[in-house]
């Protein structure tokens, strides 16, 4: 045991610190206790203790991505330089992705660890040294430590980059390269222009010199980039590095299974004409549409065995060639075949998939499979009963299943009148960068939307405004595919949402209207997560799920108390918990109902109960039906004109 003598600190702008160290630098030693401590005993009969655990062991359970991916990434930088900004950036990335990472902001460190710590060189460097020994401990659990610090001189990056080094673990210096007058504009904070006033004693860039990395491993420069392309170029290191499996690279343009020139087209075309055929059913070239446009994205065709069991069993599909990630897909995408298809076409390589007797696709390496429905009926749906709609149409699908890669011969067009509004992934894509889109929220609807709708999506952006993003943009993405016959028919409701948008209810100039073309299945939790994927896919980060999403009246109307086929809660708690959806934020939606005192939709509050009226969606045709009006503030005008004219002129059962 030894004793050293301790210095008393002083914060960046206090002149009057005096110390027993005649240098500038003190040693780290002396700092390891409370300012103003006359004296600090350093153990020396320490011991190293070996963990049972190794590195290889953490990195095949932790996180959803096999293998140790343990490093630090160290941004260093002026202040305002946009570190922070990209760590925090990375750090989602990472997590989202299923690799554990923790960003470790100055700012935080030294309200917590560091809180006893000032500005003078000699605590600069106690203040490094502190961090990079916690970044070790980080990374050597199998987590990307990512540190956001000035760290303006060069023996202190290079003493944490040993500390790594001495412990076997990457470190990977990234000198974020903004411009001096360009980080001044940044300053939130106001406190380059102290330093100029001299208020700041030893500010960085000012009155401190920054000592630049001369060998970084990268160099970022954020002046004229947005955040996320300035992270990408950290993720391209990480991926060259091994850190990030390329195969959960972000895709600018997802694949789409259909050509792009015409000439491929009619090659598909020919081609086709020469095979053996299968006859597909409306629903099922629905879903040739879903696969065609990459909402199914990774999947390539109609599912194969081995996809189909994934689904089935764990929601989630094996992606990468190695399969260390799972890509969320809850619901089975399967073309069925009978036995007389089975037996005469299987062991061909390639077979022609007809619609109403015109090729619409071809069928690569088909893999056919028995189907057994009870199995699949109860396992997506909770329930084998024959009555419920969509277990119809695969109690009468064929005995069998064949998946394969799917080539589609051109895009599917349905030619009526709607096909403007049915915009692909990629599409979408590009429309939301278009608009500048810092956030995009999605909400899917297969009802007509009344004023309740509309004030949760109004909600919904105001909340992300006070969360810092400049322009959210609203997805509303009503189902387009196959619904059950007491539904609202799409055209109409398509009509009803224009007419929302063309009152004012929502704002034009930052609302995209399209359709979903997927068919709805009404299997509640199971399928939301399906609602949720393709939205994720076509580039929305949030999603607003409502009360029993994908739900309906059980069948057997005895089998529960409720009478629903699900429990209204547990779509919006599924959601929050499924694997692969990580980099989509789930928002619940909040109740609202029919405010009599102030005649307009609103936020129900349980104190205020008799004040606010239910208005479920059987009253609703109930009054549509007669020609009754709703209260005043229910739905916009218009819209309520549209739905009314619809059930009024249904033939009378």
């Amino acid at each position: 045991m030894f004793t050293r003598c301790a210095n008393s600190l002083g914060h960046y702008n206090n002149n009057n610190s005096t110390g027993c160290f005649a240098s500038p630098k003190i040693s780290p030693s002396s700092l390891l206790e409370k300012p103003g401590d006359a004296c600090l005993q350093v153990a020396t009969n320490v011991t190293e203790q070996k963990h049972h655990v190794t590195r290889e062991t953490r990195g095949k359970n932790l996180g959803l991505c096999r293998g140790f991916r343990g490093c630090t990434v160290w941004l260093t930088g002026l202040s305002g330089a946009g570190k922070t900004s990209i760590a925090f950036e990375l750090e989602a990335y990472l997590v989202s992705r299923g690799i554990p990472a923790y960003g470790l902001d100055g700012d935080n460190i030294r309200t917590g660890l560091n809180k006893n710590l000032g500005f003078t060189p000699a605590e600069r460097e106690e203040n490094i040294r502190r961090v990079g020994e916690v970044a070790k401990l980080f990374a050597d659990s199998g987590v990307v430590s990512i540190c956001s610090f000035v760290s303006p001189f060069a023996d202190d990056r290079e003493m944490a980059r040993k500390i790594h080094k001495d412990a076997g673990l990457k470190f990977y210096e990234i000198f974020v390269d903004t411009p001096l007058d360009v980080c001044e504009t940044r300053d939130v904070k106001g406190l380059y222009k102290k330093a100029r006033e001299g208020v700041i004693k030893g500010f960085t860039g000012i009155t401190q010199e920054y000592e630049r990395p001369q060998k970084p491993e990268l160099v970022v420069n954020t002046h004229g980039y947005t955040v996320r392309e300035s992270t990408q170029q950290l993720v391209n290191l990480l991926e060259q590095e091994g850190i990030i499996p390329r195969s959960l690279r972000d895709v600018d343009q997802l694949p789409e299974l259909y050509p792009s020139e015409s000439i491929a087209t009619e090659v598909l075309r020919h081609e086709a004409e020469s095979l053996q055929a299968i006859e597909i059913s409306t629903v099922e070239l629905q879903w040739v549409q879903v696969l065609a446009e990459g909402w199914a994205y990774p999947l390539r065709g109609f599912m194969r065995e081995d996809e189909y069991l994934q689904t089935l069993h764990f929601n989630t599909l094996q992606s990468g060639m190695d399969g260390s990630y799972r890509e969320n897909h809850s619901v089975p995408i399967v073309l069925s075949a009978t036995t007389a298809d089975k037996e005469r076409l299987e062991g061909v390589s390639s077979l022609t998939l007809k619609y109403q007797g015109k090729p619409v696709a071809i069928l690569r390496r088909p893999e056919f499979y028995y189907q057994r429905k009870e199995e699949r009926l109860a396992r997506q749906f909770g329930t084998s009963n024959p009555e419920h709609p969509y277990s119809k149409q695969v109690y009468d699908s064929g005995e069998y299943l064949v998946g394969g890669d799917l080539a589609v011969i051109e895009r599917i067009r349905w030619e009526d009148g709607l096909d403007q509004y049915r915009l692909t992934p990629n599409e979408l894509r590009r429309r939301f960068k278009e608009l500048n889109a810092d956030a995009i929220f999605a909400f899917q609807l297969r009802n007509p939307i009344h004023n309740g709708h509309a004030l949760l999506m109004q909600d919904t952006r105001r909340q992300l405004l006070e969360r810092g993003f400049k322009q959210p943009v609203l997805l509303l993405h009503p189902l387009g595919g196959w619904t059950k016959d007491d539904d609202v028919p799409l055209d109409v409701r398509m009509k009803q949402h224009q007419a929302v948008l063309d009152a004012g209810v929502l704002r034009r100039d930052d609302t995209v209207l399209a359709i979903f073309p997927s068919p709805m299945m009404y299997a509640g939790p199971t399928e939301v997560q399906w609602h949720a994927k393709a939205r994720m896919n076509a580039g929305a980060n949030f999603y607003i799920v409502g009360r029993d999403p994908a739900g309906m009246p059980h069948p057997d109307k005895k089998a529960y108390p409720d009478g629903n086929l699900y429990d209204a809660t547990h779509g919006a708690r599924v959601l929050k918990m499924a694997q692969g959806l990580d980099s989509m934020e789930i928002l619940p939606f909040r109740v609202a109902a029919y405010d009599k005192s102030s005649s307009k939709m609103d936020f129900f509050e349980p104190q205020r109960k008799d004040d606010f009226e239910f208005i479920s969606g059987t009253k609703m045709r109930t009054l549509a039906k007669t020609g009754a009006s709703p209260p005043d503030g229910f739905m916009e005008p218009e819209a309520w004109r549209i739905l009314a004219n619809y059930y009024q002129n249904l033939p009378q059962a």
